[in-house]
């Protein structure tokens, strides 16, 4: 015979355990977000996206964790987890981590990462060809992209009235304009190794081939001569993406490769000259994304599917990737446009439309093709 509980005792007893449950998962899920990049990745996790989640998942704190700019950065992150791995610990302190494609292949090959993106709903909205090969590595399910970064030529229309169309049309305008083209070798920063490699890229025809491999060396045969004509152009070396945007705004230059999103954020900051534009011409630019990945032995494996589907949900990526970062979206932009403000859409989609960025915007080649070039430039 079971003994009756009296009413008011129940509700107690409901109300003790509801919000006694409520408030020890307050006290218990920190998730650990890392994410490599400069600090304005850091700054995204820490003041954008966790305020953000934690208003809507009470319970959950997000320490948001930079491990450094560049390639380093998503190698430091490679290295905790390995060290983890191998020390055998249970639960690893990295929930999420945001990469870049150059680690995909060790972080898979030792076991490192998840394949969790298929178990969110997030994962169907996604069609980029880089969320399934990175460098040529097979990288499906284990990544959900945050965001693609593409490179394209930010000119002045007042000192370029018809930008060029191709690299053919570019190099006749460099050589008509001397010192008014600028860009920053391999050694300032991507956006000029994003252009070197389109450079390859066109001279050469071989873009299928370094893009989606097999890697064969006897494909670089064009590249000295190739390299060597670059190099003998009239052109103004800059320091770094920085220093071709500040050139440009101050009339130095009259156009250079840039990232799109430095441009847009300088832009929205107001200072960048606004009439500045862009550009994506043939046979095209290669652009990254950043990588979200989950950690096999996450310690809050669940909590951190919910993070990366909060991140790639068609309102956030509007909101925070497009719209206050002048990226591209990380999930097809047609679940993405929807929420975006026309200011927004005609600021990153007037001079590179979707359908242009789907024909330009190329990938980097396989990783050991992409040592080879930066190597080439520098021995050319």
């Amino acid at each position: 015979m079971r003994r009756r509980v009296p009413g008011g005792r129940m509700v107690g007893i409901l109300v003790m355990l509801v919000f006694g449950w409520v408030g020890l998962v307050a006290a218990q899920v920190t998730l650990n977000v890392v994410t490599a990049g400069d600090t304005n990745m850091h700054d995204l996790q820490r003041n954008v996206f966790a305020p953000e989640f934690e208003k809507r998942n009470p319970g959950v704190k997000i320490n948001a964790v930079g491990s450094g700019p560049g390639d380093p950065g998503s190698r430091v992150i490679a290295n905790k987890l390995k060290s983890q791995k191998d020390a055998g610990v249970a639960k690893w302190d990295v929930d999420v981590a945001i990469v870049h494609q150059i680690v995909m292949p060790d972080l898979i090959q030792q076991d490192l990462v998840a394949k969790y993106a298929p178990e969110i709903s997030t994962w169907k909205l996604m069609t980029a060809a880089d969320g399934r090969n990175a460098l040529g590595f097979n990288v499906e399910g284990y990544v959900m992209p945050m965001f693609h970064s593409q490179v394209a030529l930010a000119y002045n229309p007042d000192m370029v009235q018809s930008p060029p169309n191709t690299f053919e049309e570019l190099v006749a305008w460099i050589k008509g304009n001397p010192k008014k083209f600028g860009y920053n070798g391999v050694k300032g920063g991507m956006s000029g190794v994003a252009f070197t490699t389109g450079w390859a890229y066109w001279k050469t025809g071989l873009y299928e081939k370094y893009a989606k491999g097999p890697y064969d060396k006897s494909t670089q045969a064009g590249w000295p001569a190739a390299i060597k004509e670059l190099k003998s152009l009239p052109v103004t070396l800059t320091t770094g993406n920085n220093d071709t945007l500040d050139r440009l705004n101050r009339g130095e230059i009259a156009m250079g490769p840039v990232w799109v999103d430095m441009l847009i954020d300088l832009k929205n900051q107001g200072r960048m000259d606004p009439k500045i534009r862009m550009k994506l011409i043939s046979p095209g630019f290669p652009g990254q994304p950043m990588y979200l990945v989950v950690p096999k032995q996450a310690a809050n494996y669940q909590a951190a599917k919910k993070y990366v589907e909060f991140i790639t949900s068609p309102e956030i990526q509007a909101k925070v990737i497009v719209e206050r970062n002048g990226w591209y979206p990380g999930i097809d932009g047609k679940h993405v446009l929807p929420h975006v403000s026309a200011k927004a859409k005609s600021m990153l989609f007037q001079d590179v439309p979707p359908d242009e960025l789907a024909k330009y915007g190329l990938s980097f080649p396989l990783s050991q093709h992409f040592k080879d070039l930066l190597t080439a430039y520098e021995e050319n």
